[in-house]
């Protein structure tokens, strides 16, 4: 099996010490192959974006191995082979505040070591296809929320990476853009390239995903293909009872109970 990423037990804990420390990720065991659009699902406070952290470099995991590209990410050497081949929009969007767009997709590309010109003619592509072409001027700290996630995801695509970590890349984005970044992440996998997506809304995992992986209180409760997970039914019915949803489902508010008379 060819894998993009490949975790062996995979941990992290939260704390002073293991007596009192929250496991925020708790022994996962993710396989993810190359060429697959891979949903990462699971409530809030999962575990989705600290696991995400680990895969990309951004935290030390507590124990466990990562294999990102085929490159252990515990060797110095291996992790900076795969950092230059990974793209990512984290959970915080990480823009400089006093860049503007075009300074900010400038500077990455030269972390990139890409030359002047590849980066210039990308940079005006890539603004262009997300809308910020007439924005590029102003600083970053100007740009609402929406217009910060699309740069963010700019920085991601920037340098043509292999694989791609997405942390929320459709919230507060418009319906426009929305659809022009599921167009463009399709043809990135159709090519042969992989993304690992963490999403809220089930309808767009489910239009674009193969493969979904659900993580509930920091453990990984199901990996295996979109139609084995559905099993006949809709996503957002299998998420539900795998998160154990329908446990509360009776819950209601009390003041809305009451009827009119």
């Amino acid at each position: 099996m060819n894998l993009a990423i490949e975790t062996r037990n995979l941990t992290r804990f939260f704390g002073t010490s293991k007596s009192d420390a929250f496991r925020a990720v708790d022994q996962v065991n993710l396989q993810v192959e190359r060429g697959t659009f891979y949903g990462f699902l699971g409530p809030n406070g999962a575990g989705k974006s600290t696991t995400i952290k680990m895969l990309t470099g951004l935290l030390a995991p507590s124990s466990g191995e990562i294999y990102v590209l085929g490159c252990n990410m515990a060797d110095a050497k291996g992790a900076l082979d795969a950092k230059g081949r990974i793209g990512v929009l984290p959970e915080d969007l990480a823009l400089f505040d006093n860049l503007t767009a075009r300074e900010q997709l400038t500077f990455v590309g030269r972390m990139h070591l890409l030359s002047p010109e590849t980066i210039r003619t990308r940079t005006d592509e890539l603004l262009a296809l997300l809308g910020l072409e007439n924005e590029e001027k102003k600083f970053t700290l100007e740009y609402s929320h929406g217009m910060k996630k699309k740069l963010a995801l700019a920085s991601a695509l920037l340098a043509n990476p292999d694989l791609l970590f997405l942390d929320e890349p459709f919230e507060g984005v418009d319906a426009v853009t929305s659809r022009i970044i599921r167009d463009t992440l399709k043809g990135y996998v159709e090519r042969g390239s992989t993304v690992f997506l963490t999403s809220h809304v089930l309808d767009v995992v489910e239009k674009l995903c193969s493969h979904v992986g659900i993580i509930v209180k920091g453990q990984l409760v199901e990996q295996a293909s979109l139609d084995e997970i559905r099993q006949g039914s809709s996503l957002e019915e299998r998420f539900l009872q795998k998160v154990g949803a329908d446990a509360e489902a009776g819950h209601k508010l009390s003041w809305l109970e009451d009827v009119a008379t």
